[in-house]
């Protein structure tokens, strides 16, 4: 029974092991390739977001990590709120996380776009700048509005 016992932990501890953190695992994965070449991460994320090499650098400069800059224009786009906004909402309530950020700029929770913030669905583009995943746009929600079809 003991056996048993330890052989169904092991294995518990296992999967959780491999099972990944969903947005911990992108952030972290973003961070790496990041830092490997900074030069075409900036080229991905303006090419990715529509916006300009000065305000990648300028966001960039204003996180801690290269993937806190990459969650500020995927929040901007899924919110359609300007980056600024996004950067003001993420240096007030940085430390509570991203699902409070994004919940911040109104994204409900439950809603498609939270659950893919939570499972980290995003992709970096490569310079090409193929679009995420996530980046649903309007009308795929369950948020306001939901009564008036």
């Amino acid at each position: 029974m003991k056996k048993m016992l330890v052989a169904a932990a092991m294995s518990i501890l296992c999967c959780a092991a491999f099972a990944g953190d969903g947005l911990d695992d992108f952030l972290r994965n973003t961070n790496v390739q990041a830092r490997a070449d900074m030069a075409g991460f900036s080229v991905s994320l303006s090419s990715q977001f529509g916006v300009n090499d000065v305000q990648v650098r300028a966001v960039l400069g204003s996180v801690g990590q290269p993937a806190d800059a990459f969650m500020i224009f995927q929040l901007g786009a899924m919110t359609h709120q300007p980056v600024e906004r996004v950067l003001q909402v993420y240096r007030s309530g940085h430390g509570k996380g991203w699902g409070a950020i994004a919940k911040d700029l109104g994204i409900k929770p439950g809603s498609p776009e939270f659950h893919a913030l939570k499972r980290g669905d995003f992709r970096l583009a490569s310079a090409g700048g193929e679009a995420s995943p996530a980046d649903h746009g309007k009308g795929h929600g369950h948020g306001r509005g939901k009564n008036n079809h």
